[in-house]
């Protein structure tokens, strides 16, 4: 029976993702820390962390995959109906911390708990500080309704969460991210897992092999765009 490996102390040694379990789904990897410098090579070989309270860092690479391409974010008249109705102001990187807050914290339906345990939130935070980690807000008036965060390394986005506390905020977020992103010519998203959700908003399974040849690409690839912006609300 095949068990996961346990990682030791270089910050940067990672299984290869193709040796990940098939049951559950994924999981290839267990301990090691939270470090900048563990989260970003893991995220470079498309591997990320995700356990709850109490468990050890389990680190996964499941197959399939789940993508989006910003380009083809399947818009609908409702929602651009919603978000021109409802005169939300949509920013990026200008609330980090409430958003990662509010993405551990909203109730979800069919959740009981959140894996954004407080590790996780101090190591991404420290991740947003050195400019890895971003966020995208929407609000109404002042208060905070809406938003996702995630990780850009080199031209890939990997999506970690996001919440809404009204209808369709969290789509908003994803609509101007989306947009933001196929205008600097980003070609990919990683949404990690299959959701009904994010589907209906245009994401594609793909295989794991398919996936992981577009990341060694893409995280090599200058970034170059800055990323705070006060409002960045599709017209």
């Amino acid at each position: 029976m095949k068990i996961p490996a346990l990682l030791g102390r270089d910050p940067c040694a990672f299984p290869d993702a193709s040796l990940a379990l098939r049951q559950p789904n994924g999981l290839l990897a267990i301990g090691g820390d939270l470090s900048p410098e563990r989260l970003t090579a893991a995220y470079r070989q498309g591997i990320f962390p995700w356990f709850s309270e109490g468990e050890p860092i389990l680190w996964w690479s499941p197959d399939p995959r789940l993508v989006l391409r910003p380009d083809e974010f399947r818009l609908t008249r409702s929602l651009r109906k919603r978000v021109r109705s409802a005169g939300w102001r949509i920013s990026v990187d200008t609330a980090f911390l409430p958003v990662i807050h509010a993405c551990a914290h909203t109730p979800r339906s069919g959740q009981g708990g959140t894996w954004i345990v407080p590790e996780m939130i101090s190591a991404y935070t420290r991740l947003h500080r050195a400019g890895v980690a971003h966020s995208v807000e929407v609000w109404e008036d002042r208060r905070l309704v809406g938003g996702l965060y995630g990780l850009s390394i080199g031209r890939m986005y990997f999506g970690e969460s996001m919440f809404s506390l009204v209808p369709d905020a969290s789509k908003a977020a994803l609509w101007a991210l989306c947009q933001r992103l196929a205008g600097w010519g980003w070609p990919l998203i990683d949404c990690q897992q299959e959701t009904a959700h994010l589907v209906s908003l245009g994401a594609t399974v793909w295989s794991r092999g398919a996936f992981l040849t577009a990341v060694v690409e893409l995280v090599d690839m200058p970034e170059g765009q800055p990323w705070r912006c006060e409002d960045v609300t599709p017209g």
